[in-house]
């Protein structure tokens, strides 16, 4: 038990705000799915304090624009592409291999939404399980060493309020058994993502934490599998397709705010295994309502972290041979 963190950021605080007067200089960094979204928008935040920043995407061209925006400004730190695509083992192997010296901020941020069919890797992975889940755990594993080395280094872990939802089924998680559905999909995959942090807490000794957290409602390319008329389902857009403001709706600067409190604010020094909302840490809940926030039990489990954690190296180890 501990208490519960708070800070003076409101919910709709952007990431340029949380970061502010913080001085990442001579900070490496890593953010997946930095091309686009929050992503590139922690990564802009993460930039201009200072960090030395690279995007890894499975698209590297698609960020070169960016690169050449942020070099422009004033005490912005280097910004640099790698090519990353989290649900094929091997490209995450040829990243790892690569990196080369201490790495002091790990963003997971990339990933995929509400697959309508159930999809596999060359793995056999459940595609939303690969990329969001299996494919960060891989490459924190992989660069465990150079977060050690770095001597207190941060793991920040994008998970979703859809993780309320659905627990991580570990008799059947790959759906090979149970009819496949895209948002039980989803949301266990996020859960995992929480339970990865819970897990984490294991390399605390190494200097390294690792939080995750909730970005909030953002319009960006995740939803880009969500056809128009569950987004009305769903009260997201008008007949028209027109997107339907609602007060907890987030830009892509507000979305980062989180994931850059965690990654750089002094306040969060040697917090881990926690899971935040709008600056906040989040609060317990029962129930399924994403609407209201909060994280499950199930997520916060211990026990089931450290199952799940026994579960991908073993997947991990087992694909790889």
């Amino acid at each position: 038990m501990h208490d519960r963190l708070t800070t003076p950021f409101h919910s709709h605080a952007t990431a340029a705000e949380v970061i502010d007067g913080v001085d990442l200089t001579g900070r490496r960094a890593v953010v997946t799915g930095g091309a686009s979204g929050i992503g590139l928008e922690t990564v802009r935040a993460l930039a201009t304090a200072g960090a030395e920043v690279t995007i890894a995407t499975r698209n590297p061209k698609s960020a070169e624009q960016v690169v050449r925006d942020l070099a422009t400004g004033p005490g912005s730190g280097q910004v640099h592409l790698a090519a990353l695509d989290l649900a094929d083992l091997s490209s995450v192997g040829e990243f790892t291999r690569s990196w080369q010296g201490p790495l002091d901020i790990l963003v997971a941020n990339a990933g995929i939404m509400a697959v309508p069919e159930r999809l596999l890797t060359a793995q056999g992975w459940e595609l939303q399980l690969a990329t969001n889940y299996l494919g960060h755990f891989a490459l924190a594993d992989a660069l465990h060493g150079a977060m050690r080395a770095a001597g207190s280094a941060r793991i920040v872990i994008v998970s979703s309020g859809a993780h309320l939802s659905a627990a991580f089924d570990f008799d059947d998680p790959q759906f090979e058994r149970r009819p496949y559905d895209r948002w039980t999909a989803y949301g266990q995959s996020k859960t995992a993502d929480v339970l990865f942090a819970v897990g984490a807490e294991r390399w605390a000794a190494d200097g390294i934490t690792a939080n995750a957290l909730n970005p909030g409602w953002i319009s960006t390319n995740l939803q880009r599998h969500i056809d128009d008329d569950t987004m009305r389902a769903m009260g997201a857009i008008d007949d028209e397709g027109n997107i339907i403001p609602q007060p907890y709706y987030k830009e892509p600067a507000q979305g980062a705010a989180t994931s850059v409190l965690l990654a750089g604010s002094p306040l969060l020094a040697g917090v881990t295994g926690r899971y935040f909302e709008d600056n906040q840490e989040a609060r317990p809940v029962e129930g399924a309502d994403e609407a209201l926030g909060g994280v499950a039990p199930h997520a916060l489990d211990p026990q089931a972290a450290a199952r799940l954690w026994d579960y991908a190296t073993e997947a991990i180890a087992e694909a790889s041979r």
